[in-house]
């Protein structure tokens, strides 16, 4: 069975945690930072503060390195579209979007990454897959039927449009990853590099596109947000995503983020008092439950450590 990891040695399953819980607190940390800081200050500050903080770490180890043109020009790419368009147009989308919502919504890219694999042929199209995206389809339809009128608002309206994009970037960049085999051989560096190249163009993002910064009235909670963002949600949860990447196939890693979804969901409710009705609930069912059925191979979990033991 996919989700059965009895053979699994115990940094696997701490990754697989790791990524499953902090990545669920991350829509909370930046609802809670952009409250009064702008958008593209909060995905700025966070990338560029976790590079700063890979930064002794790879000078100690004396791993800090020129990694030539051709894996930079990787690594600007993973970075642009994970980072700069997924991370920082979610970061955007929550201003107007509540952090329960953004992250429901972000439960449907293993459905985009799917649609965009079996375009390029690297996946086949079958009746469970139809029913996959039917459920996911009715979720979406069940949750914003009752709130149409609210696409009148150009707020709510722009904040879905934005959130939709992070997913096309974040399909984008790990149909790249796979598509290229791309190879993480020294993962921290390739994260500093990532990390670096995403803070600054998200600051210089934020420098202009803010009428006027008061830096005054931010708030000491969410620049704790920001801080526990980088530390937490970029430096440790991306290395764990990395490392299971290598480990595990890019679908049973996908699946974590139904558990990402529903940690959200939880902490949006009880630490933001962020209202939660019945049919909010029916349609995360549906939307996981459709993005389940896709994903799902029988014994693909058992091939892979089948593989690993040969």
């Amino acid at each position: 069975m996919l989700l059965n990891f009895p053979d699994l040695n115990s940094k696997t399953i701490i990754a697989i945690l790791i990524v499953a819980l902090v990545w669920g607190t991350t829509f909370l940390g930046i609802k809670i930072g952009v409250e009064t800081v702008p958008p593209w200050f909060v995905a700025g500050l966070r990338q560029f503060l976790a590079s700063l903080i890979l930064l002794p770490f790879l000078i100690f180890t004396k791993n800090l390195k020129w990694i030539g043109w051709k894996s930079f020009r990787i690594q600007l790419t993973l970075s642009s579209l994970l980072l700069i368009g997924a991370n920082g147009l979610t970061t955007v989308a929550e201003k107007n979007l509540t952090s329960s919502l953004a992250s429901l919504i972000s439960a449907l890219s293993p459905v985009f990454i799917f649609i965009g694999s079996m375009i390029i042929g690297m996946e086949k199209f079958t009746i469970r897959t139809l029913i996959g995206l039917l459920m996911g389809f009715f979720g979406v339809v069940f949750i914003f039927w009752d709130g149409l009128r609210e696409l009148a608002n150009p707020d709510y309206r722009n904040g879905l449009i934005v959130m939709i994009l992070a997913l096309l970037c974040w399909a984008s960049g790990t149909i790249y990853t796979k598509k290229l085999h791309v190879q993480n051989n020294n993962l921290f560096l390739n994260l500093f590099y990532q990390f670096a190249w995403a803070g600054i163009i998200q600051l210089i993002f934020a420098f202009s596109f803010s009428d006027k910064i008061e830096f005054e009235t931010w708030s000491v909670k969410s620049i704790s947000a920001i801080i526990y963002l980088a530390i937490f949600g970029s430096v440790v949860a991306f290395f764990s995503y990395h490392y299971l990447l290598k480990t595990l196939l890019p679908t049973q890693v996908s699946m974590l983020s139904y558990v990402n979804t529903v940690i959200s969901i939880v902490l949006s409710w009880l630490i933001l008092n962020e209202t939660i009705s019945a049919k909010f609930i029916i349609a995360t069912v549906f939307i996981i439950s459709g993005v389940f059925i896709i994903n799902y191979k029988p014994g693909i979990l058992k091939k892979r450590l089948r593989k690993r033991e040969i």
